[in-house]
């Protein structure tokens, strides 16, 4: 929320089991932000396992893409 507050994410990815107002918050910060919303097709277990993490992430914000093309290939 931070990042997407301050303008920092490039893009968010949320995962299909997110509560629907939390959904909508995201969604509105990201519209003020001019943020691109990537809605992951899977729950957050799965977000979380394809992020290598251990954990369940419901929420993702790439504010430094680095080397990969993941900004440009989630504006497609």
């Amino acid at each position: 929320m931070k990042a997407l507050r301050d303008g920092l994410a490039h893009v968010v990815f949320v995962a299909n089991n997110l509560p629907v107002v939390q959904k909508s918050e995201i969604e509105y910060y990201a519209m003020m932000s001019k943020t691109s919303v990537h809605f992951y097709n899977g729950n957050n277990n799965e977000l979380g396992t394809a992020c290598g993490r251990f954990f369940p992430v419901s929420v993702l914000a790439i504010t430094d893409a680095g080397d990969s093309d993941i900004v440009s290939s989630t504006s497609e």
